[in-house]
């Protein structure tokens, strides 16, 4: 008589895990990945000092201003401090993608997460998510700071707060999702950081100097719907507009970067 060996096949060993769960997971790691970099802190820190400076700077010309003149939203005030500051948000969700093409640490992350798809997104959504918290927060405080050294000179209209988080919220976002966008498709450090800043500052006043075919092209620009976001003061652009240039851009940006990283070997 002899003993039946029964040998499980290698699906019935694979423990029944969702997709849900491996999503979970991977944006589990993506983000001690992220707060494990000493350059999150140091991007993170040099938007809270931007942002923290201008507002106190800013409540102490409000308080310097003649006591006749009505006392303005604190919120309004600082809104316009996020052009300088978006810069060091933006630049740290470039990094947090290009970096792994630079290390080479970009082979074990597929390892540990084949799925491609699950890691861009779960990559993305993190690093998108982060960005904008750590502005919106930063410039709510920014608002507190200058409502502060202003001296009365400023309110807290509680009326006009969420619009003011929206607006801060849909910049960093929108901006952020650009840059981690051209970092999947350049994976390249520096050619993102430029590309960056050419597609958010430089070209959007430069092509304004050249006539009026030029501006056409600036007004497609993501550079321009942020400063029409924050300013209100892009001549031929409206609130419609600008949100549907973010868009396209941000959306465009992220479906490339991810046909990029389905079909491209990732050490190249």
């Amino acid at each position: 008589m002899t003993a039946t060996t029964i040998t499980p096949s290698r699906d019935a060993l694979r423990p029944n895990v969702s997709l849900g769960q491996i999503f979970a997971r991977t944006c589990t790691a993506e983000w001690s990945r992220l707060w494990s970099v000493k350059a999150t802190w140091w991007f993170l820190a040099a938007a809270a000092f931007v942002m923290l400076a201008l507002g106190t700077i800013a409540g102490f010309e409000s308080a310097a201003r003649p006591a006749d003149l009505p006392s303005q939203p604190a919120w309004t005030e600082v809104r316009f401090i996020a052009l300088p500051a978006q810069f060091a948000l933006f630049s740290l969700a470039a990094i947090s993608v290009t970096a792994d093409y630079a290390t080479g640490g970009i082979v074990p992350a597929l390892q540990w997460t084949p799925r491609r798809t699950v890691l861009f997104f779960a990559r993305f959504l993190v690093t998108v998510a982060t960005a904008t918290g750590a502005g919106v927060l930063v410039a709510v405080l920014a608002a507190l700071t200058a409502f502060t050294t202003a001296n009365s000179a400023l309110t807290l209209q509680l009326n006009e707060f969420p619009g003011f988080v929206g607006t801060v919220a849909a910049v960093f976002a929108a901006g952020a999702a650009i840059a981690a966008g051209i970092g999947f498709v350049l994976r390249n450090t520096a050619g993102a950081l430029v590309t960056l800043f050419l597609l958010m500052l430089v070209l959007p006043l430069v092509l304004r100097q050249f006539g009026t075919f030029t501006s056409a092209i600036a007004e497609i620009l993501p550079g321009s719907g942020t400063i029409f976001l924050i300013t209100r003061q892009v001549p031929g652009m409206t609130m419609t507009s600008s949100v549907m240039v973010l868009l396209a851009w941000g959306i465009g940006l992220a479906l490339l970067g991810w046909l990029r990283l389905q079909r491209t070997d990732a050490h190249r």
